[in-house]
């Protein structure tokens, strides 16, 4: 993806939100790697690097590398969003609910061949530039309205350039390097989710890439052999931004319980998200895909103040359950959700560190996920911070 995804991660006590640097960025001892699969907004990496060295990240141009086969996000691609948004909302009724970061038309411009990568930005810049103005002239003559300050933009990528040149590297060889150098623990992190997947999720409110575990290896250029442990992450419940199909969906007391509880906000838009119960027949749709060797069970904690918890375990069409997960959206909006439920533990669980801390109802809750999916959990997560995290085995 690119910076359309965004994931927070509190660690003492600070809050850093992160769209394109890769989480583990805060570590000094670690090496962060953006690969080729991502679509990198220049603007918006700086941005994002100067918001976070505000809050305390030091030296982060030291550990950061970026592959020279990444896709670049021009900023005319991201007006495009835009005005493709309002486009199908005019046509259609409905847009997609993009976040309007240009992820769409970037992906649109490599799979046509059109686009433009970091290695072409480093090589020479006159080809380079021939080639920007013939892709701002594609787009004008595709949207009348768009205006593009091609003289401008040349000259600020130029200053990008020479930024970010000591930082990239041939991507393909660096991952070869580093699997096949010394022993070390590699951590690939995916943006977005199994359902925003564009081949597997609820098209065509997707995102353009690959987020389920193939994207491990056409994003980074890692063979399958290579992929170890795969980690399903999920919330306690449901949650989706943007329209499409949400079958346990809450519109409802109990979905505003969740969602101001929960903080559910976009952390890229600022939109809020829709809750609802847990849906298991989407967990185990994720888990056919990704093949999951356990999970992480987020924001158990929101769920403490409830006085029954319902878990959606099958869906139902015609009134017979159906054992996989519907693609067609029409029929996904009609699917009738089975639900199992259980009762709430009315317990504040925030404190908890071990398994042993959290009540015996709340650990039923987690061991009927596990039970359904056939995945064992092995965090628990009860807030926010690092030391919210419970690990079980």
């Amino acid at each position: 993806g690119g910076n359309n995804a965004g994931h927070t991660v509190v660690v003492d006590g600070k809050e850093y939100d992160f769209h394109l640097f890769p989480s583990g960025i805060i570590n000094p001892k670690a090496i962060s790697f953006i690969g080729n699969g991502v679509v990198i907004h220049l603007p918006g990496l700086f941005e994002e690097a100067e918001k976070n060295e505000k809050k305390g990240l030091k030296d982060w141009e030291k550990r950061l590398i970026i592959s020279d086969r990444a896709h670049i996000v021009f900023d005319f691609h991201q007006a495009v969003d835009g005005l493709q948004e309002v486009q199908r909302q005019a046509q259609e009724g409905k847009n997609i609910g993009t976040t309007k970061k240009g992820i769409g038309p970037t992906y649109s411009s490599k799979a046509a061949r059109t686009g433009l990568r970091i290695c072409d930005l480093l090589s020479d810049f006159d080809e380079f530039s021939s080639r920007f103005k013939n892709l701002a002239q594609q787009y004008k003559s595709m949207f009348p309205t768009l205006e593009v300050d091609v003289d401008g933009q040349l000259k600020k990528l130029k200053g990008y350039a020479e930024k970010i040149r000591p930082m990239v590297r041939d991507g393909v060889y660096f991952m070869y390097e580093a699997l096949h150098g010394a022993p070390k623990k590699i951590l690939v992190e995916g943006a977005n989710a199994a359902l925003l997947d564009i081949d597997f999720g609820t098209y065509p409110f997707v995102t353009s890439s690959n987020c389920t575990v193939g994207g491990v290896c056409t994003g980074l250029g890692v063979p399958p052999q290579h992929i170890g442990d795969v980690y399903g992450v999920v919330k306690a419940y449901t949650t989706r931004v943007g329209i499409g199909a949400f079958p346990t969906e809450q519109i409802n007391e109990i979905g505003d319980l969740l969602q101001s509880r929960g903080h559910e906000w976009g952390v890229t838009t600022g939109r809020k998200r829709r809750c609802g119960w847990l849906d298991l027949v989407i967990l185990k749709y994720a888990h056919m895909i990704n093949g999951f060797t356990a999970l992480a069970l987020t924001k158990l904690d929101i769920l403490d103040v409830l006085d029954e918890i319902k878990i959606g375990v099958a869906y139902k069409l015609g009134g017979k359950r159906i054992p996989y997960f519907p693609a067609n959206q029409e029929i996904l909006q009609k699917v009738e959700v089975e639900y199992e439920t259980m009762p709430g533990w009315k317990t504040d669980t925030t404190g908890a560190r071990k398994w042993e801390d959290l009540p015996p109802k709340a650990q039923n809750y987690i061991r009927c996920v596990e039970n359904h999916v056939g995945v064992p959990v092995k965090w628990v997560g009860v807030g926010k911070s690092r030391e919210s995290m419970i690990q079980l085995f």
